[in-house]
């Protein structure tokens, strides 16, 4: 029996940007094909559009927004999240 949930703790940080795009792209298979629930750990925000359906931002340990990965972009409200967003952008 599969697992129910797939834990990643910055699976793609060291790798090349090939060898990431095919990590990113066995999750989704995973994800999709076995139904499991994901939890991706990450500073690369970029990949954590292409993986999640929602995006919580933290600091401190603390949540301090969720938003939904397509309207990353555009949602995000507290000045943490702005400048991590704005630092991709950039």
């Amino acid at each position: 029996m599969p697992p129910s949930v797939l834990l990643c703790d910055e699976p793609t940080s060291a790798l090349d940007v090939s060898v990431a795009c095919s990590v990113l792209n066995l999750i989704n298979l995973l994800r999709h094909s076995l139904g499991i629930s994901v939890m991706f750990v990450t500073h690369d925000l970029a990949a954590a559009r292409l993986i999640a359906d929602r995006v919580l931002v933290m600091t401190g340990g603390e949540i301090v927004e969720t938003v939904a990965a397509e309207r990353l972009a555009h949602d995000i409200t507290t000045d943490y999240g702005r400048r991590l967003v704005d630092a991709v952008l950039a």
